[in-house]
């Protein structure tokens, strides 16, 4: 079903009154919050900032995190030929406002890609489209890239600061033969060279700010290295982050002035003095979700439960009275690992759950995740998933059970945004700031699926 026939179905009606279920909500006062706060923290410090869009694969999201109402560049990452192609009219609208546009493919150059990234780059022309390297061989792709018709690339050659998921070791032989390739690539004319690129999903074990700064520094530290061993002038970009690293430079100018802030300050400086840019990137930042609530990589000032953006709508369709621990009850709802996905919170040994019921429509909820989350937690939790089916569980004692009833609507906290968004074709829209209809359908964003 297209977008317009989705909002003539969805807009104006409450989430009461949604079918079918389970459905993913977006509250858009959060979103518009948690987006400038990244905006304003980049350009304060003087950063470039490339947004991911893989969380949301939304065009009206996608708005919001490279600012609408900006001329800065448009540069963002995808991790799909689809979520580029989705963007490319949005793309074209920033060009005819006099805004340079780049979009990242994230993933490992492969020759699949060749045909629908040749596309987006005789779309939008020379310098739009920008491919990640991490082994020699990827580089050998690039005259038959070329030759479809496609621009000379820009290259990020990615380097694996301790994730391990993709990218070529600091310091090894591969490392060397890697940037050695894109250099001769750069000089026969089949790409340009744009610098080296880390993503640091580690961070997501931090478990507070400075945790998740000192990330950011063996991020920059592990790029620096390269740049030094192997580069006779630091005249490239350099790409670090992930949420709880990225969103972390929003404390680099807090009053309390802590050893890690001073440090990573420092780092900033030493490493803008090489002549290198400096970009940092993102992408369940807008959003947010558990396992972000989890890593604390900002104090209450900038993030608590309140900022979470997404939830889970679904229904309460069984209850089983005494069947719980010490005989608490257990509740069916319409929402299983297809719909809030199968992966726990990173350093949640206490919260083994696959999301949280949030205070909503009547339940208010008991110990909400706070400054003591994964370690303290309680309440109403998904505690056992299938494919469709999601059993809630209580944590705590029984007599402070907050009761359940069948056809009741839970609204449920994932643990992961994107994996929870990817089992849907849509978001529907709600706006907390406005006073009485706050659980009004106000819009409705269509996701881009698929590869």
């Amino acid at each position: 079903m297209d977008e317009t026939a989705l909002k003539e179905m969805y807009v104006g009606q409450t989430l009461q009154d949604v079918l079918p279920l389970p459905a993913v909500v977006l509250d858009v006062a959060k979103l518009e919050v948690n987006c400038q706060r990244m905006i304003d923290a980049t350009k304060r410090l003087g950063l470039l900032w490339r947004p991911h869009v893989k969380t949301h694969k939304t065009v009206q999201l996608t708005r919001l995190q490279v600012g609408d109402h900006d001329d800065t560049p448009v540069n963002i990452v995808v991790s799909t030929v689809a979520e580029a192609t989705n963007l490319l009219p949005l793309m074209q609208e920033y060009q005819g406002k006099g805004r340079s546009v780049n979009i990242l493919y994230s993933f490992p150059f492969h020759s699949a890609a060749i045909p629908g990234l040749s596309k987006i780059s005789k779309t939008l022309g020379p310098d739009s489209l920008t491919l990640m390297v991490d082994h020699p061989d990827q580089v050998k792709l690039l005259p038959s890239f070329v030759a479809t018709g496609a621009h000379p690339p820009r290259i990020f050659v990615k380097i694996d600061t301790g994730y391990h998921r993709a990218g070529v070791l600091p310091g090894t032989q591969v490392c060397h033969s890697t940037i050695g390739q894109v250099a001769a690539a750069a000089y026969e004319g089949t790409c340009v060279f744009h610098g080296l690129y880390s993503h640091a999903s580690q961070s997501y074990n931090a478990s507070d700010s400075s945790a998740a700064m000192g990330y950011l520094a063996d991020e920059f530290r592990g790029l620096q290295r390269v740049v030094k061993k192997l580069f006779s002038q630091g005249n490239i970009v350099l790409s670090v982050g992930a949420t709880p690293t990225a969103t972390t430079i929003q404390h680099l100018e807090d009053a309390s002035n802590s050893p890690a802030i001073k440090e990573m300050s420092a780092l900033l400086a030493e490493m803008h003095s090489t002549g290198c840019s400096l970009e940092v990137h993102a992408g369940v930042y807008p959003t947010l979700d558990l396992q972000q609530l989890a890593t604390h990589a900002r104090d209450d000032s900038l993030m608590t439960h309140s900022d979470i953006a997404i939830t889970v709508l679904a229904e309460v369709a069984s209850l089983y009275q005494g069947r719980g621990r010490d005989g608490t009850t257990e509740a069916l709802v319409t929402a299983g690992c297809l719909a809030l996905g199968r992966e726990p919170v990173q350093g949640g040994k206490d919260y083994t759950g696959w999301g949280i019921v949030a205070p909503w429509n009547g339940y208010q909820g008991h110990k909400v995740p706070g400054p003591g989350f994964p370690r303290v937690n309680g309440g109403w939790q998904v505690g056992r998933i299938s494919q469709e089916h999601g059993i809630l569980t209580w944590l705590g004692n029984k007599e402070d059970e907050i009761p359940l009833k069948v056809g009741q609507k839970v609204r449920i906290w994932p643990n992961h945004a994107c994996i929870a968004g990817a089992g849907f074709e849509y978001y529907l829209i709600v706006d907390s700031r406005r006073q009485g209809k706050e659980d009004e359908v106000v819009d409705v964003w269509t996701r881009a699926n698929g590869w």
